[in-house]
């Protein structure tokens, strides 16, 4: 952070027909003077692991506001870290940076993990209120391989459900991942919540999932 080494690449969010870029996510990179590529698998857990975090998703979220100013359509999701979400100050953050910036929090979508509510309920349902409150959206990510409760989906506000890259991947393969896949779909609609799914690679997987009712995807 301070050498100024990391820098965020940014993976395009597309509708469902494929063809119309509609957002875009920040996914931080490092490139060290010695070591070269450093990947995130790597570095978040040690960054999590020593406390950085705090500080590497400050920056995060302030460069994706910064750059994100260039692209006036497309909405700008950034991950957060359980250690962050946290903090009796993240909201406040969050503001601050929005304010640094004048950056449109309608276009800016926060990701969390199930794992950042799991022993945190009351706390969590205030903070995403307050966030809700500001005007950006919140995603529920990689829904499907935590302990994927229902009750998180009823509970907290919610505006979209990212379909984990893993059940996309087997989908042309594996019957059960595509009736996970239609089953996610049908709870988010059901729930007013728009679906992505990620990592999507082929056509047939494209069609698949437009098929069954995604909004957009990775």
């Amino acid at each position: 952070i301070e050498n100024n080494e990391l820098r965020l690449l940014y993976q395009p969010l597309v509708n469902n027909s494929g063809e119309v870029v509609v957002g875009v996510e920040a996914l931080c990179r490092w490139t060290h003077p010695q070591r070269g590529e450093v990947p995130p698998s790597e570095f978040i857990p040690i960054a999590e692991h020593s406390g950085l975090i705090i500080e590497l998703g400050e920056w995060v979220l302030r460069r994706a506001c910064t750059d994100g100013k260039a692209w006036p359509k497309l909405t700008v999701a950034v991950n957060v870290s359980p250690l962050q979400f946290r903090r009796t100050d993240f909201v406040h953050t969050v503001e601050r940076i929005l304010a640094e910036t004048g950056f449109d929090p309608a276009r800016l979508e926060l990701e969390l993990t199930e794992s950042t509510l799991i022993g945190n309920i009351e706390t969590a349902e205030a903070a995403m209120r307050r966030l809700k409150a500001l005007g950006l959206r919140l995603a529920l990510d990689d829904f499907g391989t935590g302990y994927s409760s229902l009750l998180y989906l009823r509970r907290f506000p919610f505006d979209k459900l990212k379909i984990d890259q893993s059940f996309v991947r087997s989908i042309e393969t594996a019957s059960d991942a595509a009736a996970i896949v239609h089953a996610i779909v049908s709870l988010g609609r059901g729930l007013g919540m728009k679906v992505t799914a990620e990592g999507v690679e082929t056509a047939d997987q494209q069609l698949f999932l437009r098929a069954a009712g995604v909004h957009s995807m990775q």
